[in-house]
């Protein structure tokens, strides 16, 4: 073999060994990041800072909660806290004459509410951002021409300082992650809110990626094992 052909040999075997480095240390740090722990983590401020909190750590009872609700669905019927006592669900927020995201993520709730059709432990909200407009009715038209199902997926109207008080100070939904603006501020955010059976946040995703709803999806059922 002369010179070139070595040296050739000698710099592909350096860069098989710095590959395969890149690769271990890329899994080793993957299996000792808070990503990799075991469960999902729990939010508790409005920058989406995960936390991972045991049941013998002390703040565990403090962790952020939904505090309780009450608005009307598509159907009319009350929906409250009482509802999703022991659901995991998923909240977001739109309004029916949106043409921009909105269409998009209702889509991409779609794909979430044929996948867990027959599981009764998980249900979905969306809270109209324009409840003068989306009343009752319209909520009920555009239920229908969405193929959105009744008690597994409401569309939520009502007033609206109770809601943007909910969305932006107990779901932290803001126009970006982390920032949750004035409650006066016109509410428009693409956030997909995980939300376990103790109306604890457990997740925020991107609503109008359909590869997040994998993500959701996989989380859902993380944590229906808990």
């Amino acid at each position: 073999m002369g010179y070139w052909e070595q040296k050739f040999v000698r710099t592909l075997m350096i860069r098989l060994i710095k590959n395969s480095y890149r690769v271990f240390l890329l899994l080793f740090l993957a299996c000792h990041t808070p990503l990799a722990k075991k469960g999902l983590p729990f939010y508790n401020k409005a920058d989406f800072t995960p936390e991972w909190i045991k049941k013998n750590n002390p703040h565990y009872s403090k962790i952020h909660q939904i505090p309780p609700f009450s608005f009307l669905d598509q159907d009319g019927k009350k929906i409250n806290e009482k509802v999703v006592e022991g659901k995991i669900y998923v909240a977001n927020f739109i309004f029916t004459r949106c043409i921009s995201i909105c269409p998009k993520m209702t889509d991409h709730m779609a794909i979430l509410q044929k996948r867990f059709l027959k599981d009764s432990q998980v249900l979905f909200l969306s809270h109209s951002v324009t409840p003068k407009i989306d009343i009752v009715q319209v909520l009920k038209s555009y239920a229908t021409r969405k193929g959105i199902i009744s008690e597994k997926w409401h569309l939520l109207t009502g007033n609206q300082d109770s809601i943007y008080k909910i969305a932006k100070k107990e779901y932290f939904a803001g126009d970006s992650v982390g920032y949750f603006g004035n409650q006066k501020d016109f509410l428009h955010t693409e956030n997909f809110i995980l939300v376990d059976k103790k109306r604890r946040i457990r997740g925020v995703y991107n609503g109008t990626l359909a590869l997040e709803m994998d993500r959701l999806t996989e989380d859902i059922k993380t944590l229906e094992e808990e």
